[in-house]
């Protein structure tokens, strides 16, 4: 898969900073998205020497699931060791340049990308999802286990699979929280660029059949331990 980075990747603060402010008005979040997808792709990294030491190691893993049965069709990963500091909300910039790197590995192109991270529910509104799809120009969104930003009223969410309630910061909408099995907590939905809130949704529930989290992010996440740990042996 051929993905040509825009631009060269800061090495401090103040020029990430600046980054975001650029690509942030590049970012669609109104879709329309891949309605019926054929190839959703999980992408995740997992980090080793130390989170948040200045030599982690990032191993990163991209797996590409057929959307209609959930079968995995292609995987990749990459490692590097992370060339930006420990910064909140300019985690993409760690995370990036090794995801982009394993996913040239793909043999197959999806239709949409799912990371485990934030997208316009970010501080300056402009997430790992937003970056990582304004760079490769694939629908993507960002599903994580936590909220980064906003709050919502937990006794409006339902209980029961599907529901789910607005994710709000400063009065704006920045994603869903929404609960993907009966009784167990829910993850937190954004959209990154080229989809909407209600896809993006609609498409993380299809992806979730048994488990809290999108088999795409399940399988990703395993894939990037596997890389870390075969890495350092």
């Amino acid at each position: 898969m051929r993905i040509d980075v825009p631009h060269a990747w800061p090495r401090d603060e103040a020029g990430a900073l600046a980054l975001q402010d650029r690509l942030r008005p590049l970012a669609d979040h109104r879709g329309p998205g891949p309605q019926r997808p054929r190839y959703v792709a999980g992408l995740d990294v997992a980090y080793g020497g130390g989170h948040g030491a200045a030599e982690d190691i990032v191993a990163a893993a991209v797996v590409v699931l057929d959307a209609a049965t959930l079968a995995p069709v292609d995987r990749a990963t990459a490692t590097a060791r992370a060339g930006f500091p420990y910064v909140p909300g300019l985690f993409a910039f760690r995370e990036l340049p090794v995801l982009i790197e394993a996913l040239r590995g793909l043999t197959v192109t999806p239709d949409l990308l799912l990371c485990d991270g934030q997208g316009l529910a970010h501080p300056r509104r402009f997430g790992l999802a937003c970056h990582l799809g304004v760079v490769t120009g694939l629908p993507a969104a960002g599903v994580a286990k936590t909220p980064f930003t906003g709050t919502y009223d937990p006794e409006a969410l339902g209980e029961e699979r599907g529901a789910s309630v607005p994710l709000v910061d400063a009065g704006e909408t920045v994603g869903r929280v929404l609960r993907t099995r009966s009784g167990v907590r829910p993850v937190y939905v954004s959209t990154g660029h080229g989809i909407d809130l209600d896809t993006a949704c609609r498409h993380v529930l299809a992806l979730s059949p048994s488990y809290r989290l999108p088999e795409t992010t399940r399988l990703a996440d395993r894939l990037s331990r596997e890389r870390l740990t075969s890495w350092g042996a």
